[in-house]
């Protein structure tokens, strides 16, 4: 059950939103406005907060800052009777994840990204470093212009992570974010999941399916590990954003669709297995998310950021980082990136507790530095790295590295450890 702290000055208002969310199973808490919301966030924890944009005793934004200085800071949505994207914007920006607009468009559209909030998908994009922040900046500046954007970097570096921001702040923030890894797409299928299939296309299609560009008509689209796409999909992929129409498995007619395209992927997709037209296509803005081992200065920012997520997920005061600790973390080379950190500092979390973290905690090893080496050098390196965590389960090592368990093979094949 997560507690939901709904801060609006109109008493009805709070009581249709208390209506919608409790049958959900939540717990809801009300303040007339900012003032009181402050003080009940002095004295409890909440898992998500839901505010008004204007109210008397403090308005949305600035309690939106109060709720950030918190030690474990729950996600906020803005309401905004305004209803315009630059409200909008300006809330995301300020660090809401998510906005919506009074009156509710419906109650699902309000559930939908309760959910969302809840479900940790939107985590901050955590750091200091220069690149990083350029990275950031540059996705901010990108997000209302309505323009294909790939975003590369190695698994687990958070491009979902910036491919969510991106729409966030867009001006199809309203509609769907719809996401696929096409890398765990089975060849033979991957044609109807994106564009869906009638009924009788082939053996067990018993029913008409909609697909995933017809899912996301209106937004976003996100094609995560799109290199792994077969090529004949690829070529229906190139019509689909050039003529924005789709037809499904066993159709005869093009339907219109209207998607922004983001894709990602972690290798280069100009070593001959991905269309040259697809990729110019795809990468009309092109970000690159760097490995956590080249931006060291970001390992104590985003170890405490995460820290404080975890604390709060079990319930526990959030754990002190010892320097050893944190020296510990930055000579780590993270074949898994940020989701490797993660799941290391979960470890250690539930293993201590509110005990600080000490590099015995940390059950990771320090393998030589990278410099010099070549690209497969350092990949062969990652992959036996995470095997040897994960004692040889394939799967678990795939986990680790971010890679379907198809990918995973394919690259022990190719660097000849299979």
């Amino acid at each position: 059950m997560s507690t939901i702290l709904i801060v609006d000055d109109e008493a009805p208002f709070r009581a249709v939103l208390r209506e919608i969310l409790e049958p959900l199973g939540h717990r809801v808490i009300e303040a007339p406005d900012g003032e009181n919301a402050i003080e009940r966030l002095g004295r409890m924890h909440f898992d998500l907060v839901i505010t008004d944009q204007r109210m008397p005793h403090g308005d949305g934004l600035s309690l939106l800052r109060h709720v950030r200085d918190l030690p474990a800071p729950p996600p906020v949505i803005l309401l905004t009777a305004w209803g315009t994207i630059r409200d909008a914007v300006d809330a995301v920006r300020a660090g809401a994840i998510d906005y919506l607009t009074k009156p509710l468009e419906s109650p699902e559209a309000l559930v939908a990204i309760v959910e969302r909030a809840l479900s940790g998908t939107e985590d901050e994009i955590s750091g200091e470093s220069r690149r990083l922040r350029e990275l950031v900046e540059t996705a901010d500046r990108v997000a209302d212009k309505d323009v294909p954007v790939l975003i590369t970097g190695e698994s687990g570096t958070g491009k979902e992570l910036i491919a969510r921001r991106i729409h966030r702040q867009s001006r199809r923030a309203k509609k769907p974010f719809v996401a696929i890894n096409c890398a765990a797409l089975p060849e033979t299928l991957a044609e109807s999941e994106l564009f869906g299939h009638e009924r009788g296309a082939f053996t067990g299609a018993d029913r008409q399916r909609e697909g995933r560009f017809e899912e996301a008509h209106g937004g976003t689209l996100f094609l995560d590990e799109v290199g792994d796409l077969p090529a004949a999909v690829q070529a229906k992929l190139l019509r689909a954003l050039e003529e924005r129409v789709i037809r499904r498995v066993g159709g005869s007619r093009d339907i219109p669709v209207d998607i922004r395209l983001i894709a990602a992927t972690n290798r280069d997709l100009s070593d001959g297995s991905f269309r040259s037209d697809l990729y110019f296509r795809v990468a009309v803005v092109r970000l690159e998310i760097p490995p956590l081992r080249e931006r060291l200065d970001d390992i104590p920012p985003v170890a405490r950021h995460l820290l404080q997520r975890l604390a709060q997920k079990h319930g526990v005061a959030v754990p002190e980082l010892t320097r050893e600790a944190i020296d510990a973390l930055k000579t780590h080379t993270w074949p898994g990136n940020v989701r490797e950190l993660r799941n290391v500092l979960e470890r250690a979390l539930v293993l201590r507790g509110a005990e600080p973290i000490r590099p015995a905690d940390l059950a990771i090893t320090t393998p030589a530095p990278t410099l010099g080496r070549s690209h497969d050098e350092v990949e062969k390196e990652r992959i036996v790295e995470a095997l040897r965590q994960t004692h040889g389960n394939r799967e678990r090592a795939a986990q680790l590295l971010g890679v379907s368990v198809r990918t995973l093979y394919y690259r022990l094949n190719r660097l000849g450890l299979g």
